[in-house]
């Protein structure tokens, strides 16, 4: 057993189930008074299964291995950026701004600065659970999880004592397998495609087309949305804008209807001109609330906090901080005194599908891929990127850590992988209490 699970058990039996009701309460009382039935959809999508469940509790997660043993937290190692909910569902293709299809992590609601372990705990956890359901042997994941932390730290070491890390990048010409299937999956991809999807032509120009989960505004919030628009603009960093004519709105929607991660937030649609007036141009920007990153729940550093002036803020400096060529449209904006964060609607974006792994071989080429992805995001940033939280190499502090360590490599690799276990088998278990507790109508306000 993990001596982090140990500690977590000492610190939580036997009130489990209540301690779960009251950190989920905590976590999303605020989104589960504004939209209750988001919510209910929400916790039966979790009470699915453990992985449902995993994906969910990130502020479970979070409550747990706050207080427990680090062996690699240090003054540095513990304010690196992380993308604060990461497992195996969580990376992706996208096109960088410089026109290259990559493969990498793809979400950043939850980014945040923390522990860099907390990061590649969650992911070996992730992968423990995602065995589980494809009914890999104890051994086998066990060796999943080693050949993702393994990977991680080699990368890591590799980024700490090579020139050009930010050059470093898993594309169609440095992958194999599910990975590079991905990225010939999103490079067969066209924007004509995604706009087909949402919008349709009048009176030959492009709106969004009406359908489920799209709601029209009135001339009041269009108003609104568009002078959130423009204060957005004034976010995007200089080297990325584009001329004034790309950002010409065509048409604005809500939209509603978004995964587990992200219930209960507002969101709008933009519909922009681009860079040409063809329509076949035509770009979709989310603006999307910003949502409490769970690891700020634990962290306690008023200089972390008083970098970010909203969690809108705080997304999109995560993202390039954690993403070399991020999104050229990325930024933020306020509406009604609240954080949102703009993206574009990309048709190269494709997430990793688990579905037809079924192969603990194939699997393990996946996870050394997904490892050395995890240490890109900690160790290369964006241009973009501000440097005043994180005034240091990520990666030669991360490889000290482990050095410095007993065992090296190895004792962090181990200390990995029985974490992993060790915590997949307390989610399974927190599942079954989790799903008692809400058909039972112990989770108020549902």
């Amino acid at each position: 057993m993990s001596d982090v699970v140990d500690a977590i058990r000492a610190q939580r039996d036997p009130a489990r189930a209540e301690v779960l009701v009251e950190t989920l309460l905590d976590a999303f009382a605020p989104l589960i008074e504004a939209s209750p039935a988001a919510f209910r959809r929400k916790f039966r999508i979790m009470a699915g299964s453990p992985w449902a469940f995993y994906r969910g509790s990130a502020c479970v997660f979070y409550a747990d291995v706050a207080g427990a043993p680090d062996p690699y937290a240090d003054e540095r190692t513990s304010r690196v950026w992380i993308q604060g909910d990461l497992h195996a569902e969580n990376y992706g293709t996208y096109m960088d701004d410089a026109g290259v299809l990559v493969f990498d992590v793809n979400d950043f609601d939850e980014a945040y600065v923390g522990h860099f372990t907390w990061d590649v705990r969650r992911m070996a956890a992730s992968t423990a659970l995602l065995g589980v359901s494809k009914a890999f042997s104890d051994r086998d994941i066990a060796d999943l999880v080693a050949t993702y932390a393994r990977a991680y730290a080699d990368q890591v070491r590799s980024f700490a004592t090579t020139e050009g890390d930010a050059a470093y990048a898993l594309r169609l010409d440095s992958t194999r397998g599910p990975v590079h299937e991905a990225l010939q999956a999103a490079r067969a991809s066209t924007r004509v495609e995604l706009l087909e999807r949402s919008t349709v032509i009048e009176d030959r120009d492009r709106r969004f087309a009406d359908g489920p989960g799209v709601r029209r505004l009135d001339a009041g919030e269009r108003a609104e949305v568009e002078r959130a628009f423009d204060q957005y603009l004034s976010t995007i960093p200089a080297s990325k804008r584009q001329p004034r004519t790309s950002y010409v709105i065509k048409d604005v929607v809500g939209r509603s209807g978004f995964g587990i991660g992200s219930a209960g937030l507002p969101a709008y649609n933009v519909l922009l001109e681009g860079r040409t007036q063809a329509l076949e141009n035509d770009v979709v920007l989310s603006m999307k609330q910003g949502n409490v990153a769970a690891p700020s729940r634990v962290v306690d550093d008023a200089r972390v906090r008083a970098a970010f002036t909203d969690h809108g803020h705080r997304t999109a400096l995560s993202q390039r901080a954690l993403q070399a060529h991020a999104d050229p449209w990325l930024g933020h904006t306020t509406i009604g005194g609240t954080g949102w964060v703009v993206a574009e609607l990309s048709p190269y974006e494709r997430d990793l599908d688990w579905s037809g792994i079924t192969e603990p071989d194939v699997a393990r080429d996946v996870l050394d891929s997904l490892g050395r992805a995890t240490a890109k995001i900690h160790c290369v940033a964006d241009e973009g990127a501000d440097e005043t939280l994180v005034p240091f190499q990520s990666e030669e502090a991360i490889t000290a850590a482990i050095d410095g360590a007993p065992g090296g490599t190895d004792g962090f690799v181990d200390w990995v992988v029985d974490f992993g276990a060790s915590y997949g088998q307390l989610v399974r278990e927190d599942h079954q209490l989790f799903v008692d507790a809400f058909r039972n109508g112990r989770i108020p306000g549902l």
